[in-house]
């Protein structure tokens, strides 16, 4: 019984030993491909991007071969619990709504995000530049108030399932219409075409737009983070798989201590966005 024992217990160490060392052989990273800059396809439909780029960086430093995986936004994190691929690296927020489905490694980037609407808009709230939604004070409220009278009855598009949506649905600025899209592409030319009166998302998403639209929107009000926004920007995790998250954040301080995620930052954003 001792020896049928001790060949039981062999096995399963060979067995954990296998599983913990599973993402030595592959490392599958799901990413959507339709929020440029953070991440995008380009003509011949290859994934691009600052997070492709800097997926590939990291992987380099865990010493992982690694495979993109891409998938709708709005299944992303379904898609990461039933084992699709192993990561999530797409432009998603740190939030606390988040963390209880998932994991998170630390932030590698900021999202601030902004209003945007088509040039020659009369909406022009009056707003200072940028507002933090974690400790709001009575001149963010003032600010939240001004944006609440400069959006009554607008129409507002965003892409469904994100921070940006929940902000909306928050009422800070009150009960606005919302339109809801599939991907970030779709809200741009709605706003465009001037079907929508205006459209959350990062801010740097509409000046990815204007940089290959030919400048057609606008940011206006402040820019926003915290609270709702959450934390910046990290690498999903299944919450089983620490392993794996200790791997991303060890590689994160590395690419972050050698400039990496900087250098990227400033060659896809046009700025330092890195945290």
């Amino acid at each position: 019984m001792k020896q049928v024992n001790k060949i039981i217990a062999t096995f399963l160490a060979i067995f954990i030993l296998s599983i913990n060392n599973l993402y030595s052989d592959n490392v599958k990273i799901g990413t959507e491909g339709a929020y440029p800059p953070w991440n995008a396809k380009d003509a011949s439909g290859k994934l691009i991007g600052f997070e492709v780029d800097l997926a590939m960086e990291l992987c380099k430093i865990m010493n992982h071969s690694c495979t993109l995986v891409e998938q709708d936004w709005d299944g992303m994190i379904p898609a990461l619990q039933s084992g699709k691929f192993d990561a999530i690296m797409a432009g998603m927020s740190i939030t606390q709504e988040r963390k209880k489905k998932i994991n998170f490694s630390q932030g590698y980037a900021d999202e601030v995000a902004s209003f945007a609407v088509l040039k020659g808009s009369s909406i022009k709230p009056k707003t200072p530049k940028s507002i933090s939604l974690s400790n709001i004070d009575s001149n963010d409220q003032k600010t939240l108030d001004a944006l609440k009278k400069a959006f009554a009855g607008k129409i507002i598009g965003v892409q469904t399932g994100t921070i940006h949506q929940n902000f909306l649905k928050s009422g800070l600025i009150g009960k606005v219409n919302i339109w809801t899209y599939k991907t970030q592409d779709e809200v741009n030319l709605d706003l465009a075409s001037g079907r929508i009166d205006a459209a959350l998302a990062a801010a740097v998403a509409f000046e990815d737009y204007n940089a290959k639209a030919g400048s057609k929107l606008k940011l206006v009000g402040p820019t926003f983070s915290g609270g709702t926004f959450g934390n910046g920007v990290g690498v999903g995790i299944r919450k089983a798989d620490s392993a794996l998250l200790s791997d991303f954040n060890s590689a994160i301080d590395t690419a972050r201590q050698k400039g990496i995620i900087k250098k990227l930052a400033i060659k896809h954003f046009g700025f330092d966005a890195s945290m």
